[in-house]
Protein backbone atom coordinates (compact mmCIF):
# COMPACT_ATOMS: atom_id res chain seq x y z
CA UNK A 1 0.00 0.00 0.00
CA UNK A 2 1.12 3.44 -0.33
CA UNK A 3 0.02 6.51 1.10
CA UNK A 4 -1.44 8.98 -1.36
CA UNK A 5 -0.33 12.03 0.28
CA UNK A 6 0.99 13.32 3.93
CA UNK A 7 -1.90 15.50 4.36
CA UNK A 8 0.20 16.75 7.90
CA UNK A 9 2.51 18.13 6.06
CA UNK A 10 1.11 19.49 2.76
CA UNK A 11 -1.44 21.20 5.49
CA UNK A 12 -0.54 21.39 8.74
CA UNK A 13 -3.29 24.07 9.36
CA UNK A 14 -6.25 21.50 8.32
CA UNK A 15 -4.61 19.36 11.09
CA UNK A 16 -4.29 22.23 13.48
CA UNK A 17 -8.01 22.82 13.03
CA UNK A 18 -8.84 19.19 13.73
CA UNK A 19 -6.69 18.79 16.85
CA UNK A 20 -8.38 22.07 17.74
CA UNK A 21 -11.77 20.06 17.66
CA UNK A 22 -10.49 17.23 19.39
CA UNK A 23 -8.47 19.27 22.08
CA UNK A 24 -12.08 20.44 22.76
CA UNK A 25 -13.88 17.32 23.23
CA UNK A 26 -10.78 15.63 25.73
CA UNK A 27 -12.32 18.82 27.69
CA UNK A 28 -15.75 18.32 27.42
CA UNK A 29 -16.10 15.76 30.23
CA UNK A 30 -17.27 12.17 28.00
CA UNK A 31 -16.04 9.28 28.98
CA UNK A 32 -12.57 9.10 27.08
CA UNK A 33 -13.53 5.14 26.88
CA UNK A 34 -16.93 5.88 25.30
CA UNK A 35 -15.37 8.58 22.77
CA UNK A 36 -13.12 5.12 21.82
CA UNK A 37 -15.93 3.31 21.02
CA UNK A 38 -17.78 6.01 19.09
CA UNK A 39 -14.35 6.36 17.39
CA UNK A 40 -14.43 2.50 16.13
CA UNK A 41 -17.85 2.14 15.26
CA UNK A 42 -17.79 5.19 13.11
CA UNK A 43 -14.62 3.75 11.75
CA UNK A 44 -15.81 0.28 10.97
CA UNK A 45 -18.88 1.79 8.92
CA UNK A 46 -16.47 4.53 6.88
CA UNK A 47 -13.86 1.85 6.23
CA UNK A 48 -11.24 3.29 7.32
CA UNK A 49 -8.49 0.61 8.17
CA UNK A 50 -5.54 3.48 10.22
CA UNK A 51 -8.47 4.54 12.52
CA UNK A 52 -10.29 0.80 13.03
CA UNK A 53 -6.32 0.09 14.08
CA UNK A 54 -5.28 2.83 16.05
CA UNK A 55 -9.20 2.84 18.34
CA UNK A 56 -8.56 -1.27 18.72
CA UNK A 57 -5.80 -0.38 20.29
CA UNK A 58 -6.77 2.05 22.41
CA UNK A 59 -9.16 0.41 23.71
CA UNK A 60 -7.52 -2.77 24.52
CA UNK A 61 -4.66 -0.70 26.04
CA UNK A 62 -7.42 0.57 28.26
CA UNK A 63 -8.21 -2.45 29.61
CA UNK A 64 -11.39 -3.70 27.02
CA UNK A 65 -11.01 -7.18 26.49
CA UNK A 66 -9.75 -8.58 22.38
CA UNK A 67 -13.40 -10.32 22.77
CA UNK A 68 -15.62 -6.86 23.42
CA UNK A 69 -13.43 -5.08 20.74
CA UNK A 70 -13.96 -8.06 18.05
CA UNK A 71 -18.08 -7.68 18.78
CA UNK A 72 -18.21 -4.57 18.13
CA UNK A 73 -20.17 -4.92 14.75
CA UNK A 74 -22.31 -6.91 16.23
CA UNK A 75 -22.52 -5.03 19.48
CA UNK A 76 -26.60 -5.36 19.79
CA UNK A 77 -26.59 -9.39 19.73
CA UNK A 78 -23.41 -8.96 21.98
CA UNK A 79 -24.45 -8.92 26.43
CA UNK A 80 -20.75 -7.31 27.07
CA UNK A 81 -22.43 -3.79 25.89
CA UNK A 82 -24.40 -1.74 28.50
CA UNK A 83 -27.45 -0.04 27.94
CA UNK A 84 -25.28 3.58 27.93
CA UNK A 85 -22.98 2.33 25.50
CA UNK A 86 -25.53 0.62 23.13
CA UNK A 87 -27.40 4.01 23.20
CA UNK A 88 -23.77 5.71 22.08
CA UNK A 89 -23.31 3.23 19.59
CA UNK A 90 -26.66 3.62 18.04
CA UNK A 91 -26.62 7.38 17.68
CA UNK A 92 -22.68 7.01 16.54
CA UNK A 93 -24.79 4.88 13.77
CA UNK A 94 -27.13 7.31 13.46
CA UNK A 95 -25.21 10.72 12.65
CA UNK A 96 -22.65 8.19 11.08
CA UNK A 97 -25.26 7.37 8.12
CA UNK A 98 -27.35 10.32 8.80
CA UNK A 99 -28.98 10.79 5.27
CA UNK A 100 -30.53 7.13 5.72
CA UNK A 101 -32.97 7.79 8.32
CA UNK A 102 -31.70 10.85 10.51
CA UNK A 103 -31.78 10.33 14.05
CA UNK A 104 -35.41 9.18 15.04
CA UNK A 105 -37.01 10.28 17.65
CA UNK A 106 -36.44 6.91 20.22
CA UNK A 107 -32.36 7.16 19.40
CA UNK A 108 -32.20 10.75 20.96
CA UNK A 109 -35.21 9.12 23.57
CA UNK A 110 -32.56 6.67 24.76
CA UNK A 111 -29.82 8.58 24.47
CA UNK A 112 -31.20 11.17 26.85
CA UNK A 113 -31.71 8.16 29.44
CA UNK A 114 -27.90 8.51 29.89
CA UNK A 115 -27.45 12.07 29.35
CA UNK A 116 -27.76 15.34 29.45
CA UNK A 117 -28.87 17.88 26.71
CA UNK A 118 -25.47 19.33 26.88
CA UNK A 119 -23.63 16.06 26.83
CA UNK A 120 -26.10 14.90 23.94
CA UNK A 121 -23.98 17.84 21.92
CA UNK A 122 -21.32 17.04 23.38
CA UNK A 123 -21.50 13.29 21.74
CA UNK A 124 -22.64 14.88 18.25
CA UNK A 125 -19.46 16.89 18.30
CA UNK A 126 -17.19 13.88 18.97
CA UNK A 127 -19.05 11.42 16.43
CA UNK A 128 -18.49 14.50 13.88
CA UNK A 129 -14.48 14.51 14.84
CA UNK A 130 -14.22 11.01 14.14
CA UNK A 131 -16.19 11.19 10.69
CA UNK A 132 -14.28 13.92 9.83
CA UNK A 133 -10.88 12.07 10.85
CA UNK A 134 -12.46 9.22 8.73
CA UNK A 135 -12.65 10.91 5.77
CA UNK A 136 -9.05 12.47 6.05
CA UNK A 137 -7.73 9.04 6.23
CA UNK A 138 -9.70 7.26 3.64
CA UNK A 139 -9.36 10.15 1.39
CA UNK A 140 -5.57 10.23 1.26
CA UNK A 141 -5.12 6.78 1.63
CA UNK A 142 -3.79 6.23 5.35
CA UNK A 143 -3.64 2.79 5.95
CA UNK A 144 -2.22 1.23 9.63
CA UNK A 145 1.70 2.19 10.21
CA UNK A 146 1.94 4.59 7.25
CA UNK A 147 3.37 7.14 8.94
CA UNK A 148 6.08 4.61 10.54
Amino acid sequence: MELRMNYRSVNPEALKAMLGLEQWIQNSGLDRKLYDWIKLRASQINGCSYCIDTHSKDLISMGESVEKVMLLTAWREAPQFSEKERAVLELTECVTRLSEAGVPREVYDRVLAHFDEKQFVDLIMAINAINSWNRIGVSTGMFPGCFS
